[in-house]
């Protein structure tokens, strides 16, 4: 067994900055950081927009940023919390450019400030077209020169341990040496990201399999809102599965537009805003758009633009549209809506607690209310870093009072087991990605959610025995974190009455 003060599973914007703030205010307090892949392996890192705040308050306002949020989440949002976040964008953003992490600059040396769909003014601050890469290595780097905290990449979090509904500590599988480690903690923070890799077409990374929030399900935290996927509208489109190629939201906002097959714009007809309104509604246009036509995608059209200051403002997209064959300054590039981000998740209150006492939560797997039924672009980062803020000042005021009996914390019980078919594990992945795509995508209908609650509940009988057979390995716990995410999201998918933002559901197919 090994004992920490602070145990963070996820290495993430979220998880990182609540580590470096808590190192620095108790240096003689230990925190260990836990995470499945290499240290700078998260949806952090993929995050190309930037970071939506309010720094130019002679164009923009935080009632504006208010409003705008409030509007996207049709009115889901807690208030309270929306103007929280807003309000306190300007002082996490200087803590980041403290931490070294550097954004774009105009001609005049003030922040050059993109526009996003659903934003009233332009107030997304960015580092090209990689602003979560640069946020993530500035704070990386931070929290690597800290004597008191250990970063244990490759090491994957099987399950919470609780108490009398108290959060201990937790297992954790050392993919290394395959040897399962109990970790004792006076604190743990959720910062696990999100749930991608579920519906397997998405933007994010391989390792959203949505392992925090199904833990905490399993530990009897709230979970809630996970009706709510936010699909990308443009990813770009190709027959492969897997993880997808983000063209980030920023390039509509630059003045692409985007197409049909047959060149004819669209996005007048579904949205006074047209190409720049919210994600939900692009992506249900884009959505509707392909049923009518049957084509496989549609096309977002970049050819007019500037294409120096795009080479200069987006050069991942730029090389990786060339590299694929897409020459902008001639081809409209090939899109579709993909998974991209959950709203919803482990409940926290404003401080980032759970349900759980000493459990917290932050970042893509916490339900904090900033996003109601759908996340305004840009403010997933800004959310990550203020709520880690909020958990920092939360556990820097009230200390660890230890419990008057001590604990005993059983060892993970390993039997005589053989070892999972890989192929076994990719069949069934595959599988269920097939049902979330088809069954709970972009619009869904009652009858598709009967029947995949229905082939849910055989998965998961199939996986328990399975588990049971097996040995412990990242795959096998991954499909059974998936099966949980999947159940919940279909099951609050059918307790939802009534379509807003991100949510839309028929009784029927029939639709006119």
């Amino acid at each position: 067994m090994i004992t920490t003060n602070y145990l963070v599973i996820g290495s993430g914007v979220a998880g990182l900055t609540f580590a470096l703030k808590i190192a620095n205010r108790f240096p003689e307090k230990t925190i260990t950081i836990i995470t499945k892949a290499n240290a700078d392996e998260s949806n952090t890192k993929y995050a190309q927009g930037g970071i939506a705040i309010v720094t130019d308050k002679m164009e923009d306002s935080y009632q504006k940023h208010i409003e705008d949020t409030l509007i996207c989440g049709d009115g889901l949002c807690d208030e309270t919390v929306v103007k929280m976040v807003v309000t306190e964008g300007p002082k996490r953003l200087k803590e980041l450019i403290e931490w070294g992490a550097q954004f774009d600059k105009n001609a005049k040396g003030t922040f050059d400030l993109g526009k996003e769909g659903g934003h009233s003014e332009n107030r997304v601050v960015h580092h090209k077209d990689q602003t979560g890469h640069e946020i993530q290595r500035a704070i990386l780097e931070q929290v690597m020169l800290k004597e008191n905290i250990t970063v244990l990449d490759h090491y994957f979090a099987l399950e919470l341990i609780t108490k009398d509904n108290r959060c201990v500590g937790a297992y954790a599988l050392d993919e290394k040496t395959n040897e399962i480690i109990t970790y004792q903690s006076d604190f743990t923070l959720l910062a696990t990201g999100g749930i991608g890799h579920l519906y397997g077409h998405t933007t994010n990374p391989i390792i959203a399999t949505g392992d925090g929030i199904a833990m905490a399900y399993r530990a009897n935290a709230t979970i809630k809102d996970m009706e709510f996927i936010q699909f990308h509208p443009t990813a770009l489109y190709d027959t492969s599965a897997g993880s997808k190629f983000l063209i980030s939201e920023a390039v509509r906002g630059f003045g692409a537009r985007l197409r049909t097959k047959k060149g004819e714009l669209f996005m007048h007809h579904y949205d006074s805003r047209g190409d720049l309104a919210s994600r939900d509604i692009v992506s249900q246009s884009i959505d509707l758009e392909l049923k009518k036509s049957g084509d496989e995608c549609v096309y977002l059209d970049c050819t007019h633009l500037e294409m120096e200051g795009f080479k200069n403002h987006f050069p991942m997209i730029y090389s990786h549209c060339k590299n694929v064959g897409i020459d902008l300054e001639k081809d409209w590039i090939p899109v579709v809506p993909a998974q991209h981000y959950l709203c919803g998740g482990i409940v926290v209150d404003i401080n980032g607690k759970t349900s759980v006492d000493n459990l917290f939560a932050c970042g893509e797997c916490s339900r904090t209310g900033l996003h109601g039924a759908n996340r305004l672009a840009s403010n997933s980062l800004l959310e990550a870093l203020v709520y880690s803020d909020k958990v920092y000042h939360y556990l820097a005021e009230n200390p660890f009072i230890a419990p008057k009996t001590k604990i005993a914390i059983p060892k993970w019980s390993i039997e005589s087991k053989t070892k999972i078919a890989p192929e076994y594990i990719a069949q069934m992945k595959a599988k269920l990605q097939l049902l979330m795509r088809q069954n709970a995508g972009i619009v869904r209908f009652d009858s598709d959610l009967l029947k995949a609650k229905e082939q849910l509940k055989i998965m998961q009988d199939e996986i328990d025995a399975t588990i049971k057979k097996h040995l412990v390995c990242t795959d096998l716990y991954e499909l059974n974190n998936m099966i949980d995410i999947g159940n919940l999201i279909v099951q609050q998918s059918i307790d939802r009455n009534g379509n807003c933002g991100g949510f839309v559901k028929y009784e029927s197919k029939d639709i006119k």
